[in-house]
């Protein structure tokens, strides 16, 4: 493993919760592929560009960079070794052969100066123990003129699983799902916040706006409660009660979930984020 500050984070995504997205990688772009377009499209990558992933997860957005930059590369960058195993497989299993995964942390990873022209991230920036310290690796990363694009959840309460969730607080003790400003899904959730980061880690032009998707959680109601109690967050409530309230909550989160079918069976939650552009 190469040198990593962001500990805390290494060990979640190389134990149980990086086996669960690398193990359920489909289910888990099925949440969160209608972001692929608009974040591809707003860093505007050309045929030879070289671009960088930040925590790329099993890789579909690197693959679906390099498909634009045919005579460029991909380069996607993640803690998770099972994720990165997954998504080498399927690069190959696809032929693109324009791509590769490096195993690091963006805070101190050694990246060549100037190396890319754009940079991407697909919910994989909220994790950073220093945000400054890594936006600023990864804009010494990019060219003078690089780009950077990235999307990442806006206010917890705007997003469908996080209402789902709180729908079982009578029965798990369910918490506040993060506050902006501290390291968690929802650290870069208040734009101010988000220009503030990128501004002393050196980058310029910065805009923020909306964009949301309704993902699909699963097939039927039952489906998509059992997936999101076996979620990092879901496994970690359950775990804390007897088999009577794990019952109880899956019997409820079922019957939120009835609301959200659509007319092909699958459950649909949205999700509010900020689609963020800067320039190096």
């Amino acid at each position: 493993m190469p040198h990593v500050v962001n500990t805390d984070q290494e060990q979640a995504w190389n134990g149980p919760e990086g086996a669960h997205w690398a193990r359920h990688q489909d289910r888990w772009n099925a949440v969160n592929e209608g972001f692929n377009e608009p974040l591809l499209d707003a860093v505007g990558i050309t045929p030879d560009d070289r671009v960088l992933d930040i925590g790329c997860g099993s890789g579909q957005t690197t693959r679906l960079a390099a498909r634009r930059a045919p005579r460029g590369h991909a380069v996607g960058l993640d803690l998770s070794a099972p994720m990165l195993a997954e998504g080498r497989a399927r690069a190959q299993r696809e032929g693109i052969g324009n791509v590769s995964f490096t195993q690091g942390d963006a805070q101190v990873h050694p990246f060549e100066a100037a190396a890319f022209d754009a940079a991407i991230s697909r919910f994989g920036v909220m994790f950073f123990a220093d945000p400054v310290t890594a936006f600023g690796n990864i804009r010494r990363a990019l060219r003078p003129g690089g780009r950077l694009a990235f999307v990442c959840p806006s206010d917890a309460g705007r997003n469908g699983w996080v209402t789902a969730m709180a729908s079982l607080r009578h029965i798990l003790p369910v918490g506040d799902f993060g506050r902006p400003g501290l390291p968690g899904m929802f650290s870069l959730a208040a734009p101010e916040r988000v220009a503030d980061v990128l501004g002393a880690a050196g980058f310029t032009g910065v805009a923020v706006h909306e964009a949301q998707s309704d993902g699909v959680w699963g097939h039927g109601a039952e489906d998509a409660a059992e997936f999101l109690l076996r979620t990092g967050p879901g496994r970690h409530l359950l775990e804390q009660v007897d088999a009577s309230a794990r019952a109880r909550a899956r019997r409820t989160l079922t019957d939120h979930l009835r609301d959200h079918v659509a007319a092909d069976g699958t459950v649909r939650l949205r999700s509010t984020t900020w689609l963020v552009t800067a320039d190096g």
